[in-house]
């Protein structure tokens, strides 16, 4: 369904019972709300709470922004290389703000709050900005977006900036196989056919390529957030891969480090992604969080 959110059309997906507390997903660059695994909602349901997943804007089904055209990603690129400002359509705390407005269309005063790499970034602002909606706080394969730490391995870079050769459908699978290959994780591989029909179902629903251009913009203007980091006042946990290549492991120590009370869960063999075996860690890491929320 589609809620109103911050003055956009916004796609949401929300489950179990309406007295129940609210669990709500926010998914990474690119990413739709179905890059949050069934099996992961399905394991928070079964905990006794009310899932909302959604669609960031300029993602998946929720309203986009080619309107405004994408700005020079090399051009961009030099300039945060030079520590220059980067001109980004939107910012981080506007998608922030469309996660505020999803739950305010769904009636809900409080969340627990769980972001996955740039969805992590994005919960950093919505619990800094708005303490009173925020339960608690899981963060995911993230970072606070500090100059100090590692980035990405070269070839998780190169991965993510790459372009497929062209649009047909068949290129697009392969080239989708590529990148998440090259940043999940090593220990946790799909076969084959399933990685194939996981794509394949990501593109049938939705392709939006100027939207992940813009989203990288966002992150890159945000810089760092280290000073907001402070100000989280929610308990908080934080997963994330000990073989992250895109976002290095280094990047969540320091969150908990740098968050007041921050817990820390950090994975043998996982990258940069959700795999199904370490599912049931994620839920429960998710879910004793909240217990710590009280």
């Amino acid at each position: 369904m589609k809620v109103r959110a911050n003055g956009l059309m916004i796609e949401v997906d929300d489950q179990g019972p309406r007295d129940a507390p609210v669990v709500l997903l926010v998914m990474g660059l690119g990413m739709q709300l179905t890059g949050w695994p069934d099996e992961l909602v399905a394991l928070l349901l079964a905990q006794g709470f009310r899932v909302v997943r959604f669609d960031n804007r300029d993602a998946g089904l929720s309203e986009g922004f080619d309107h405004v055209g994408v700005p020079s990603i090399p051009l961009n690129a030099l300039r945060h290389f030079l520590r220059l400002p980067v001109r980004s359509p939107y910012a981080l705390k506007d998608m922030a703000a469309d996660a505020v407005g999803v739950l305010d269309a769904l009636g809900v005063a409080r969340a627990h709050i769980v972001g996955a790499s740039l969805g992590g970034m994005i919960c950093q602002h919505i619990a800094a900005a708005w303490p009173g909606r925020v339960a608690s706080v899981a963060l995911i394969m993230t970072t606070s977006g500090s100059r100090r730490l590692p980035g990405p391995t070269g070839a998780a870079r190169r991965a993510l900036l790459s372009q497929p050769a062209n649009r047909e459908h068949e290129t697009l699978i392969a080239h989708s196989i590529k990148v998440f290959t090259a940043i999940g994780s090593p220990d946790y591989r799909l076969s084959p056919a399933d990685m194939r029909e996981r794509v394949a179902a990501s593109i049938a629903r939705a392709q939006r390529p100027q939207g992940s251009a813009r989203q990288l913009l966002a992150i890159a203007a945000d810089g760092d957030r280290t000073p907001m980091l402070g100000r989280i006042q929610a308990p908080t946990q934080v997963i994330h891969g000990i073989l992250d290549p895109l976002v290095p492991v280094e990047n969540g120590h320091d969150l908990v480090r740098r968050i007041p009370g921050a817990l820390g869960d950090f994975i043998e063999g996982m990258g940069h992604d959700l795999p199904q075996p370490l599912l049931a860690r994620i839920s429960q890491g998710i879910a004793s969080n909240v217990r710590r929320a009280g």
